[in-house]
């Protein structure tokens, strides 16, 4: 793709985190079975659903500028879906894999966050008024599922400590 102006970056970034909510949605039931602490698990059966809205969103906002959102693969997203991969595999006390499962999930929605908010601007930039109210809905979800994966942690990380 052809970057000519920043309708152009903007569409290119759109289909970049288009992919990474989809790969999401194949790693969270994966990180949600993978965590002991049933409020954890909670928190990314919650966030799944949210993301799957979250996608909906994005596909209104393709049929708005006729575009498809195919086409691009978040290598980003791509490691950090491994990274949690890996946690997942690894053996350990279940409070501190469920930390580490909080540290992997934070790198998502800091990665996420950061991208809807420049998306969200540029969408102001450009126009796009329903854009940039739909891109900001989800930011706003982003940073609620981050600040309630701060709050578990503060618990979890003190049983990781000096876990049973």
């Amino acid at each position: 793709m052809k970057l000519n102006d920043l309708q152009d970056v903007f569409l290119n970034e759109l289909k970049d985190i288009y992919n990474a909510e989809t790969q999401l949605t194949k790693a969270l039931p994966k990180m949600a079975k993978a965590a002991a602490s049933e409020e954890l698990r909670t928190a990314f059966e919650e966030h799944l659903a949210e993301t799957q809205g979250q996608i909906e969103r994005l596909e209104k906002i393709f049929e708005e500028l006729e575009a498809s959102p195919k086409g691009k693969k978040c290598k980003a997203m791509v490691g950090l879906v491994e990274e949690g991969k890996e946690i997942i595999d690894e053996d350990g006390e279940d409070p501190v894999k469920d930390a580490a499962l909080i540290a992997a999930a934070q790198k998502v929605e800091h990665y996420e966050i950061a991208t809807y908010g420049t998306l969200r601007t540029w969408a102001e930039i450009l126009g796009m008024t329903e854009a940039a109210r739909l891109l900001q809905e989800t930011l706003d979800e982003e940073a609620g599922a981050d600040d309630k994966l701060t709050e578990l942690a503060k618990s979890i990380n003190f049983e990781a400590e000096s876990p049973a």
